[in-house]
């Protein structure tokens, strides 16, 4: 299981790094070359052999409420319907008709069936082929016990969804994963977005604080610390946590009482492409899916945090707005120069630092995962 510091040590360890102007170090630099952010075959390799082989968050849980609630998109490059059957339980199958290949799922919705729109093939919402017309006729030896929707691996876990493609995780693959997501909290927004820059890139831009001062200096700095991270590493997972100024109140209350909730935002890492951002009002869950070398496909699931209510949701949007219009556009606009730069021959390697531990341990896990 998980030993993520709770908000007593944490809080703890964040007044000493603000006291002694310090913050969490690595224990090694790491130089990752850049052809690994340009190279297709890497890309390829990546999706095949990491996206589609690791159990991936692929919705929240709260996307697919009910019996009947499906939610469809592409992930690692291959379309993905997952269902929430009459039995409460979330399956997930490729999202292809075994008749012609076309989608039997679009967008999200609740429905009784699957039905493919090219000739009214029709799926259970466990996958079974329930209805083909003119069957007699025109299918008279079709077992459909052969051709329902191909299922892949599904876990339902601490609020998320999530899907492996390719086989099936080793039994406890999700045990270090806290619950990131409540059964109280509501998807209030959700969306892609491409960003054209390789989805590593987009990536390391939220794991590390070095870059506060200088990327966002009258959005976040104003209102947090200037490279004060606490870093911890679960598993090949990873949380950085942002602390804000306003913090310092918490001094005063007894270590056991203190919650960290609204003073700090935390950055769940989840291998290897996800991220799960608590902020003050509202959470983001982001997938990022490679669609090309130099382009990214941005996921994004908007929830709130304090319940299901109008006031909740009103102060979710009202912390949107604020992070969508301000720091979040300054990190795109950096992570797609970043994209553009390595059209030059600068450098053959990126060189991470201490201060950039929660990078360096994607890469070593990355890379590992590759080998294996």
């Amino acid at each position: 299981m998980t030993t993520l510091l709770n908000d007593r040590d944490l809080t703890e360890r964040i007044f000493a790094h603000a006291t002694n102007r310090t913050t969490d170090v690595g224990e090694a630099v790491w130089r990752e070359p850049t052809a690994n952010y340009r190279d297709p075959a890497r890309l390829d390799a990546e999706i095949t052999r990491v996206l589609r082989r690791t159990p991936t968050p692929f919705c929240p849980s709260a996307s697919l409420p009910e019996p009947g609630s499906f939610l469809a998109r592409d992930a690692a490059g291959v379309p993905i319907v997952a269902v929430r059957g009459e039995d409460g339980v979330v399956r997930a199958f490729q999202n292809v008709c075994r008749h012609r290949g076309m989608r039997v799922a679009d967008g999200g919705g609740c429905a009784k069936a699957l039905v493919c729109p090219y000739h009214g093939w029709t799926y259970g919402l466990d996958g079974a082929l329930r209805f083909v017309p003119h069957e007699a006729q025109g299918f008279p030896d079709l077992d459909k016990t052969a051709h329902g929707l191909k299922q892949v691996h599904t876990a339902e876990h601490g609020g998320l969804i999530f899907v492996t493609q390719d086989g099936a995780p080793e039994p406890g693959a999700l045990d270090a994963i806290p619950a990131l997501i409540g059964a109280d909290q509501l998807v209030y927004s959700s969306g892609t977005r491409e960003t054209t820059a390789n989805w590593k890139i987009v990536l390391e831009g939220f794991l590390e604080g070095y870059h506060i001062r200088t990327t966002h200096p009258e959005s976040f700095l104003p209102y947090g610390f200037d490279n004060l991270n606490v870093v911890e590493t679960f598993g090949s997972h990873a949380r950085v946590v942002f602390p804000f100024k306003r913090i310092e109140k918490l001094r005063d209350v007894p270590p056991e009482q203190r919650n960290v909730s609204g003073y700090v935002t935390l950055v769940h890492h989840i291998f290897p492409n996800t991220l799960i951002i608590k902020l003050s009002s509202h959470t983001v869950m982001l997938v990022l899916e490679p669609n090309g070398v130099g382009r990214t496909d941005v996921v994004a699931y908007l929830l709130t945090n304090k319940g299901r209510d109008e006031d909740a949701l009103a102060a979710a949007k009202k912390d949107t707005a604020f992070v969508s219009q301000t720091g979040a556009e300054e990190d795109r606009a950096i992570v797609m120069a970043i994209q553009r730069g390595l059209a030059a021959d600068a450098n053959d390697a990126f060189t991470f630092g201490r201060f950039e531990a929660a990078i360096v341990h994607l890469h070593k896990n990355l890379k590992a995962a590759l080998a294996g």
